[in-house]
């Protein structure tokens, strides 16, 4: 069952935070990949485009493995595990504030002819990693 994100991690997912997203290849191997985070409700989210990887391996096993630092407290991180659900629901939209607030751009400037774009919601089972003062998240 999901969880629900204490409101510091929330602030630092809206924030300049990159996230490590690991998914399982069909071999059962790890891949791994930095991506831009964000957040919706209580689900951190990544924007990224079919015919990648990860929307690939997420296709065939939803189950998913973020760590974030806080980038104003590099001792805080938080590792996020759950189940991914792939979207092309407000991807466009949120590639664009992506980039509006990674690279100060009005709009994302690495979109490729014909690309479609996914937003990449997580469903949180569970929180490792520690907070301010070394203290779990939850």
């Amino acid at each position: 069952m999901a969880i629900a994100l204490p409101e510091a991690l929330k602030k630092i997912l809206s924030g300049h935070a990159y996230g490590h997203v690991m998914t399982y290849n069909p071999s059962g191997t790890p891949q791994l990949t930095m991506v831009w985070m964000d957040v919706e409700g209580d689900q951190p989210t990544f924007n990224t485009a079919l015919g990648r990887i990860k929307p690939r391996n997420l296709a065939n096993d939803s189950r998913i493995v973020v760590s974030v630092q806080d980038p104003e407290n590099p001792q805080a991180y938080a590792c996020f595990y759950g189940t991914a659900n792939v979207s092309e629901e407000g991807a466009d939209a949120q590639i664009d504030d992506l980039a509006g607030r990674f690279l100060g751009l009005d709009n994302y400037p690495f979109r490729q002819e014909g690309e479609t774009r996914v937003m990449v919601r997580i469903a949180v089972d569970k929180i490792g990693g520690v907070g301010p003062g070394m203290k779990p998240w939850v």
